[in-house]
């Protein structure tokens, strides 16, 4: 289920003001945690539970700060520094080896601080899995291309159908390496779509993923986010 569908929650009391937190969330604070790799808890003072609950609290859709104050009604005071750390270091990226006869691909700006990014992804349609996912400072056809070359190492992929709008960079890397697409404006594209949009509603309504970070941090948080959308 998407984060933006979801209407019933309970309120988190902050300091000023209270948060709705989707009761789902809640919930899921039992659950498996497999797909966050802490090796380098080692090094950190916090218990391993308390660093997964923060980690996928904030992909989930918290900010930083919201999930400080989640993890202080939990009796554990950590700073968003502390909690910004804790993704960077996982270094969670989706799993490779998936083999999908169609892929939705597409690009769409995303904004850091005052210069303009542009996010490439691609999804498998029939389970709306992210499979790739990548930042680059500008869109064309060299750059669809690096990012189609990723793609297909880490997927097997070579041929699929791929699903795209009518984007000259991602039509010109799609014939430059030989593989099959389709024009489709809606139908299976509509999953990258889905994908794009809640990562412009993450970033929107949290100002504080995105500003103040360089592109590879961002970039991190990206690719995270991915991880826990094929997990939810």
């Amino acid at each position: 289920m998407f984060w933006g569908s979801l209407f019933r929650g309970v309120k988190l009391r902050t300091r000023r003001s209270e948060v709705l937190v989707p009761m789902p969330e809640i919930a899921r604070l039992t659950e498996s945690t497999e797909w966050i790799d802490l090796e380098f808890v080692e090094r950190e003072r916090t218990p391993r539970e308390i660093i997964e609950k923060g980690i996928r609290h904030h992909l989930a859709g918290l900010s930083l700060s919201n999930t400080v104050i989640l993890l202080e009604e939990l009796g554990v005071n950590r700073s968003r520094v502390a909690v910004h750390n804790w993704v960077q270091k996982a270094d969670l990226q989706p799993a490779d080896g998936e083999a999908p006869d169609r892929v939705a691909v597409d690009q769409k700006a995303i904004r850091i601080n005052d210069e303009q990014y542009w996010l490439y992804a691609a999804v498998d349609p029939q389970t709306n899995r992210i499979l790739h996912s990548r930042l680059f400072p500008t869109y064309t056809i060299p750059i669809a291309r690096e990012f189609l070359t990723e793609l297909l190492e880490k997927h097997d992929v070579a041929d699929a159908v791929f699903l795209v709008d009518d984007a000259d960079d991602l039509k010109g890397g799609l014939r430059r390496e030989n593989l099959s697409y389709r024009v489709e404006i809606h139908g299976f594209r509509n999953s990258v779509e889905r994908v794009f949009r809640e990562v412009q509603r993450r970033t929107s309504s949290f100002s504080n993923c995105f500003s103040h970070v360089d592109p590879p941090t961002a970039e991190t948080w990206l690719q995270a986010h991915a991880v826990w959308w094929n997990h939810a």
